[in-house]
């Protein structure tokens, strides 16, 4: 009884816990920049000062996330794909790492109860807001592309104060659960004290 339980979590996960992105209307000039940072066609790749720099972030990541994606063809493409976007959009790839352990549980295909999806958990009218009809949010790089530069706009938004801007990403201002959460995440499980790019 139990193995068919396991199976049935595995094939049909619950919801993710993730808030609701709050709609907001944006300025032209912003709602441009966020839509040329999710077409962006260039195929991703890892920007280290050296290939040796970028396998030990590799195989540090890698091992930490073994158990949640047991497929290493997978957690290697998440990787990669998680510091490409993260590091195009200004951000510490460590810190989408705890986003997505506290939104999605690395889960590709989660949605939550407000209709977020993927693993960055992205509420659908952003692709209205900024993105094109075609673009698929639970495709891995559409998915990061989008949480990227939505994680992005909110920082620079709120200047730079992750605790607000992480509240606003998971439509939580002004409540410490979701912040402390991937903040913990981000300078606990993921912490790597080596060069990120």
């Amino acid at each position: 009884m139990k193995a068919l339980a396991l199976v049935l979590a595995l094939v049909f996960p619950g919801p993710a816990w993730s808030g609701a992105q709050q709609y907001e209307p944006l300025a032209d000039s912003v709602r441009t920049r966020l839509s040329r940072q999710v077409a962006d066609k260039a195929a991703p790749s890892m920007a280290f000062r050296s290939s040796s720099d970028a396998q030990r972030w590799l195989a540090a990541m890698d091992e930490r996330l073994a158990k949640r994606i047991p497929d290493r063809k997978a957690r290697l493409e998440l990787l990669r794909t998680v510091h490409y976007e993260a590091t195009r959009a200004r951000l510490d790839p460590q810190l989408v790492l705890g986003v997505i352990e506290v939104e999605s549980g690395f889960r590709k295909y989660a949605v939550s109860r407000a209709g977020a999806r993927g693993y960055m958990q992205v509420m659908p009218f952003w692709v209205k807001m900024i993105g094109q009809p075609s673009h698929n949010l639970f495709h891995l790089r559409t998915n990061l592309a989008y949480g990227c530069a939505i994680l992005r706009h909110y920082l620079d938004m709120e200047k730079g104060d992750y605790f607000r801007a992480l509240g606003r990403y998971n439509g939580s201002l002004g409540k410490p659960e979701y912040p402390n959460l991937v903040l913990s995440a981000w300078r606990g499980r993921w912490k790597y004290d080596g060069p990120i790019g």
